[in-house]
């Protein structure tokens, strides 16, 4: 006997008990669709919290003061900065309050940055409409205004907002640009801000501290060394060396990156667990099978059948179940995933790797539990089966 006649044998035993044959396949069903939907959740994450990240800016560092522990900082450290650490681009001044903006008898209540005109390059962001801040107005202190949408929307409606003068806790600004759309980022509406010149921040503040500085390294590479570098000044600028907390983004994105795919990897366990259990559902059905058939078995031995013969035809008939609900579970796992990024509003994303995986173990399984059922038959003695009531 060869593969196809193993297989036509085989096939006709599944058909034979299709409901039987149906249930075996459940367990293998459920545990590849499982896989294929926690993994789908945890790389839509992975890749949902790197794109918030990444749309933060490229090579970005991040410089904030410890105030508690007499951190300070000002728009003079910025610039020092860029003439002292030669592996960044930009480093950003910003001042940020929160203020009443109104137009004509609209008001809405936002969140105002103080920046200098580097914030586009370091960021990576883009406008929409007009232009951004220039060096000249950050260092005359004019009162100029770039809008985020959410702002427009609120008190501009429809109307164009390009030169319309707008007042910030009493003071006239002049709308000079539009940002971009960038959505929300971990729970906050990115777009309901105004830029205006740090300069002028600050003495809408009454302080001349700032919250942030941003800088930009020149590549990857560059903004390790520039967190070292930036460190180092601030260790002799401050008493305490944690009065300034610095954070790269690069740093964040490969502990983020670790920490999504440990979290992925767990999800897959979780799941492989069912497969297990599917497996271990097609061992039991084979051996009661086997058990079932003692004098096909014993008839097939006694006409010419080989020991190879009969556990050829046992092993493909695991293979076939396993094969087959790995199938129907792949499809089963790219729905289930669809439907929860439609209903529960998550990020999933359904990678061919997985599902590649998920059936190569499914078929995996089924051969692993299906060979002590296939040896088991092949093993029988030929007049014992016969002599099987």
């Amino acid at each position: 006997m060869n593969l196809v006649e193993w297989t036509r044998i085989a096939m006709r035993s599944i058909g034979a008990n299709k409901l039987r044959s149906f249930l075996t396949t459940l367990g293998i069903i459920i545990g590849v669709a499982a896989v294929i939907s926690l993994v789908s959740v945890g790389q839509g994450a992975a890749r949902s919290i790197s794109s918030t990240f990444e749309s933060m800016g490229s090579h970005l560092i991040i410089i904030r003061p410890v105030r508690s522990l007499g951190g300070e900082l000002f728009v003079n450290d910025a610039r020092e900065l860029e003439e002292r650490v030669p592996s960044i681009e930009y480093a950003v001044p910003s001042l940020t309050l929160q203020a009443t903006v109104k137009y004509q008898t609209k008001s809405h209540n936002t969140t105002v940055e103080g920046v200098s005109e580097g914030l586009l390059a370091v960021r990576n962001w883009n406008l929409d409409m007009g232009r951004f801040l220039s060096y000249y107005e950050v260092e005359q202190r004019s009162r100029v205004a770039v809008l985020g949408w959410t702002v427009v929307n609120e008190i501009f409606g429809s109307q164009q907002p390009l030169g319309q003068v707008i007042s910030i806790k009493g003071q006239p600004f002049t709308v000079i640009g539009v940002m971009e759309r960038r959505g929300s980022s971990f729970g906050m509406d990115s777009d309901d801000i105004i830029y205006i010149p740090v300069t002028v921040a600050q003495r809408l503040s009454g302080s001349t501290r700032l919250n942030t500085i941003y800088a930009k390294g020149r590549s990857a590479e560059d903004a390790q060394l520039a967190v070292s570098h930036i460190a180092a000044i601030y260790s002799q600028k401050f008493p305490r060396p944690d009065a300034v907390r610095i954070t790269s983004q690069d740093e964040l994105l490969s502990a983020v990156g670790d920490a999504t795919r440990t979290f992925t990897l767990l999800l897959a366990a979780i799941a492989g667990i069912s497969l297990v259990v599917g497996g271990i559902g097609i061992m039991n059905i084979m051996l009661v099978s086997v058990t079932e058939r003692t004098r096909e078995i014993g008839i097939r031995k006694a006409i010419g059948a080989r020991r190879r013969d009969i556990l050829g035809q046992f092993l493909i008939e695991s293979i076939v179940l396993s094969m087959t609900g790995g199938v129907i579970g792949m499809l089963a796992g790219t729905a289930t995933s669809r439907a929860i990024a439609r209903i529960a509003g998550w990020s999933t994303y359904v990678s061919p790797e997985a599902i590649l995986l998920a059936f190569v173990f499914s078929v995996s399984v089924g051969l692993f539990f299906g060979v002590y059922p296939a040896r088991k038959a092949a093993a029988m003695d030929p007049i014992e089966a016969l002599r099987h009531e």
